[in-house]
């Protein structure tokens, strides 16, 4: 079984916590295991909070997911300038910021970025699924993967 869904969303933060519902409530009826939801949520939290935060001067920004073959692969898609370099792994120690890029690559299996300076970014995220053990079965067409 597979799970495509496409959010176009205001860039403003009180679309996060929609994305993180639909895509848990998507992943949950597959009997994907709390611990794979939770780091796949906390990734997709980072990426739309970058989008949100430096996605403009556009007004929208888009999360895309494909749910299945044993993985799950969003997409968060901004207009905004890009950025023109990647900044460093690790953030100087006195900043507030600039943790979110270290956030994701330490809870997903792959992530890339896709960055047009001065058109926009996107972050592709893929995170392989892990099941719900107590759950009866986990759908066949994933269990075959």
């Amino acid at each position: 079984m597979d799970i495509e869904f496409s959010l176009a969303l205001p860039r403003d933060a009180i679309g996060i916590p929609m994305v993180r519902r639909v895509l848990g409530d998507a992943m949950r009826s597959l009997n994907v295991s709390e611990t794979c939801i939770a780091d796949m949520l906390l990734a997709v939290s980072e990426a739309c909070s970058n989008a949100v935060r430096h996605g403009g001067p556009a007004n929208r920004y888009e999360v895309s997911a494909a749910i299945g073959y044993g993985r799950c692969d969003v997409r968060v898609v901004d207009n905004g300038d890009g950025l023109p370099t990647m900044p460093p792994h690790f953030p100087p120690p006195d900043t507030e910021n600039g943790r979110g890029l270290l956030i994701m690559r330490s809870v997903v299996d792959e992530i890339s970025f896709g960055i047009t300076p001065g058109r926009g970014t996107t972050v592709h995220l893929r995170k392989h699924l892990a099941w719900d053990d107590s759950a009866d079965a986990r759908p066949r067409e994933l269990a075959a993967v």
